[in-house]
């Protein structure tokens, strides 16, 4: 063998090394393994098709770090990139991770026919993005801050996404993808804080309460949000919420205890939400340039409720959500449905 082949499979040999202690590492020194989360939301699961028709995001959740920038917990890429995002990467907590989500959402009218721009109605509208977020927890409180960067527009993919779904599914065809909004690159930057309240003679059966308060900036949205949500269940889980829609919702922040193994934990949740909205490009428009709109109602409401199931690594997650109305001339009140599949590996 030459040097140079002899020297490659050292580095290589090296690599795999350094790789496999890290995860040896990851492994015994922290109680929160990595996990991966799948999400798809749709308004057929509320009898409808129209505003937030689909929507489906893959989100990779890391274990407990010590730090950002410098845990082997992380691939070299996520440290790097953290390196210089030094201002949204908090210190000082008792437990903190990283998470790095894909999403993609589809928004059209309630007319599927029409091949004209519907005035009274919202634009069509494809979203893609991807999410750098960071979770940070001390005893029953949380921080959790998201950078999101992505494009809106044609280039989105969501006249094509859609019209395959439906296609699957036996769907009716939107007929109106040209008018949708225009190409137009979108971030958001979103933090929420977080506080639990639970008995202090917690059982197998117990209950918690998770308020919420935060906001978001950018000109995908910006907006001010507070709320809370309940549970009720039998091993429930030591986080802070079952609600796949916000940041650390679902099966994303840090534990304080894992579920027996072979025990079968599952809950009931209730969770409310109100929103100051000052702009949303769905509903607003391109941010440069002339684009369908409508007039937005400045506060948005909207309640949840549903049904998550934990088994060993695995979690499930089942929501329905009924949303006040968005707009003006909305007709009928969003209800849309959300199914989250979750295992830690």
């Amino acid at each position: 063998m030459r040097p140079t082949g002899r020297f490659a499979l050292l580095a290589v040999l090296a690599l795999c090394s350094a790789q496999a202690l890290a995860r040896d590492y990851c492994n015994e020194a922290t109680d929160l393994p990595p996990t991966v989360n799948f999400r798809v939301d749709n308004d057929l699961f509320g009898n409808q098709d129209q505003g937030y028709s689909n929507g489906v995001m893959l989100t990779l959740v890391s274990p407990n770090l010590m730090d950002y920038t410098n845990d082997p917990c992380l691939p070299r890429l996520a440290r790097w990139f953290n390196g210089y995002l030094n201002a949204l990467t908090p210190e000082g907590f008792d437990q903190q991770n990283m998470v790095v989500s894909f999403g993609h959402g589809i928004f059209t009218p309630q007319d599927p026919t029409a091949t004209e721009v519907i005035p009274d109605d919202r634009p069509y509208a494809g979203v893609l993005l991807v999410s750098l977020g960071y979770n940070a927890r001390k005893g029953d409180s949380l921080r959790t801050t998201q950078l999101q960067l992505g494009l809106v527009g044609e280039s989105a993919l969501g006249k094509q996404i859609q019209s395959e779904v439906h296609k699957m599914v036996g769907g009716e065809k939107f007929m109106g993808w040209d008018n949708q909004l225009h190409d137009e690159p979108v971030f958001r930057l979103v933090h929420e804080r977080m506080e639990r309240i639970e008995p202090h003679d917690r059982g197998v059966w117990s209950w918690d309460a998770i308020g919420h308060w935060g906001g978001t900036l950018g000109n995908l949205t910006t907006y001010a949000n507070g709320g809370a949500e309940v549970r009720f269940g039998r091993y429930l889980p030591n986080d802070f919420g079952s609600t796949p829609l916000r940041p650390a919702g679902e099966n994303t922040a840090p534990t304080g205890s894992r579920i027996p193994p072979h025990v079968l934990g599952f809950h009931m949740f209730l969770t409310t939400d109100v929103r100051w909205v000052l702009y949303d490009i769905t509903l607003d428009g391109n941010t440069f340039r002339d684009s369908h709109s409508v007039d937005k109602r400045p506060v948005v409401a909207e309640y949840g409720y549903g049904m998550a199931f934990m088994y060993g690594r695995w979690k499930f997650a089942l929501a329905r959500y009924h949303r006040s109305r968005e707009f003006d001339t909305q007709r009928e009140r969003p209800v849309f449905g959300s199914f989250t599949i979750s295992r830690q590996f």
